[in-house]
């Protein structure tokens, strides 16, 4: 293994980074401590400059260049947090940047990106293919390359979070850090077993894209077929092979979360901690259930908060589904007058809220026996809505809960 990855390196990329990041203090969560078991504190990198952790290991990656490297320009490929971290990085040290991203990034990312002086180019419709694209115009036009996380420098860099972790919080029992491919555990747990060995350090991974996982299943790193999760910051292939020794050396366990509990948790921020964080930044707090309930110090790295209001939408309001808090009903009623302010009293008096009504009076061929109305409600959880829907049965309907689709 590489030789950098040493304290003093860690204090050096300290000092360092401290020259453009903010401070991203801890933020104790009784929610998610009653929730756990344990007591929670957040790391929230998602408020960090360029809205992740990414800037650190890019800015401290561009301070150990020399004048000739940097002189060539620089380029990297990302689907957007490294992108942005590059690009900032990039101009502070006064050099140009060219950062390759996929088709398929939204367009938030890539104005961002190109907002903090970079060139973007569109390549590839997932990130190995448009780091592909990279490698070949770096040779092609001399350019430095940058990668996102197979880097022991960058690695370093990132480590600096869990300094920041032990000199806010020093008797910390658990560190949870989200893990795509490999760079933010690496610096992480490397740093954090150099400094107290018994400092429990635990990798989350997305189920859908269980890179590490299958990684140390095989002594080695192992490309997956496919990768198919919403956190598509760690939808990772393949582990990074420099890295991979030091996960495998400092990690103690490692969590697959699917995407169910993520869009839960996602919820439950923004609901009790007034936050965004991407869907990859809240692995480590979906993780939190899978700890056992021993009252131990856990810190969740929140890596990221750079989500698109769209994705923002739509995770939201699946969030709100799963709880049981949007449902719909399907009710079959006699197409006559007055049968419709029947339903809409029924959940009014158990306290439903009403937010959409279809009607379809073709769902029989006598209209006058049974047209269906589908009225889709909100309600403060599964104990409510089943309130509302024993308060049609009373009123004399039957009622359907049927898949909401907002």
């Amino acid at each position: 293994m590489s030789e950098m990855l040493t304290l003093d390196a860690f204090e050096e990329a300290s000092v360092k980074v401290k020259e453009v990041t903010q401070e991203t203090k801890l933020v104790e969560s009784p929610f998610f401590s009653e929730q756990s078991g344990n007591r929670v504190w957040l790391k929230p990198e998602n408020m960090q400059r360029t809205g992740a952790y990414k800037v650190r290991g890019a800015y401290y990656k561009i301070s150990t260049m020399d004048p000739d490297e940097l002189a060539r320009g620089i380029i990297t490929a990302s689907a957007g947090n490294h992108a942005q971290g590059v690009a900032f990085a990039a101009s502070r040290a006064g050099a140009r940047s060219v950062v390759v991203m996929p088709t398929t990034t939204p367009l938030i990312k890539v104005e961002r990106t190109k907002g903090y002086g970079a060139e973007v180019v569109l390549s590839g419709d997932v990130y190995d293919e448009s780091c592909d694209f990279a490698l070949e115009l770096a040779e092609r036009e001399g350019l430095t390359f940058i990668h996102p996380f197979n880097d022991t420098t960058v690695a370093t860099g990132q480590g600096t979070i869990a300094m920041e972790i032990v000199s806010e919080l020093p008797l910390v029992d658990t560190i949870l850090v989200p893990v795509g491919g490999g760079g933010l555990a690496c610096g992480v747990a490397t740093f954090a077993k150099l400094y107290n060995p018994k400092i429990r350090v635990i990798g989350v991974e997305p189920a859908g894209a269980p890179s590490l996982t299958r990684a140390l299943e095989a002594g080695r790193p192992v490309k997956l077929g496919h990768a198919n999760t919403i956190a598509d910051g760690t939808a990772v292939l393949e582990v990074g092979d420099k890295v991979f020794p030091y996960l495998q050396e400092n990690l103690d366990d490692v969590i697959c979360v699917p995407d169910d509990e993520l869009i839960v948790a996602i919820l439950d921020m923004e609901e009790n901690h007034k936050m965004i964080a991407e869907n990859s930044g809240l692995l480590t707090v979906a993780a939190l259930k899978h700890l056992a309930p021993e009252n131990r110090r856990v810190v969740s790295i929140l890596s990221g908060g750079n989500m698109d209001v769209i994705t923002m939408s739509s995770v939201v309001s699946h969030g709100l589904i799963q709880r049981g808090r949007i449902f719909t009903v399907s009710v079959l009623l006699p197409d006559r007058p007055g049968m419709l302010v029947k339903v809409a009293s029924a959940i009014a008096e158990a306290n439903g809220n009403v937010i959409k009504l279809e009607h379809n009076q073709f769902v029989s061929t006598n209209r006058n026996a049974a047209v269906e109305l589908r009225v889709t409600i909100e309600s403060f959880g599964e104990e409510h809505k089943g309130q509302i829907v024993e308060a049609l049965r009373a009123a004399g309907f039957d009622p359907e809960v049927v898949q909401t689709a907002l």
